[in-house]
């Protein structure tokens, strides 16, 4: 059963940095893998992928501040948070395509994220 874990939440100041870990269990570290969000009375929303072969897509309120970072040993999945502003405040959630087809980021990927992980609460204050 796949499982995933997030950690590295927590508070930091606009301007500041966070990284965000996601330890994935019984699911390839090189599946399409992906990072959501969810701000306090908001809808769940899509922040950026990292397909099977490495290529990235990022949600336009995120490119070129936040990355997605992975280590295939250790199974994890990272999301590097730089240059935080009170709005990126929210649960992060890390979600993972169980399946054995190899897919490249985008929305070949986003339709597989279906496994989901509990969520690592990030505030941001001013």
């Amino acid at each position: 059963q796949v499982q995933l874990a997030e950690s590295g939440g927590g508070s930091v100041q606009a301007g500041g940095s966070l990284r965000l870990s996601c330890l994935a269990s019984a699911v390839n570290l090189r599946n399409c893998m992906g990072w959501f969000r969810q701000a306090p009375g908001k809808e769940r929303e899509w922040v950026g992928s990292i397909g099977s072969d490495g290529s990235t897509s990022y949600a336009d309120s995120v490119k070129g501040l936040f990355t997605i970072p992975r280590d295939n040993a250790k199974n994890l999945l990272y999301l590097q948070l730089n240059s935080l502003k009170p709005e990126d405040t929210g649960m992060y959630y890390c979600a993972a395509d169980p399946g054995l087809v190899p897919r490249v980021a985008g929305t070949e990927c986003f339709r597989y994220l279906v496994v989901w992980g509990q969520g690592t609460l990030v505030t941001v204050f001013s």
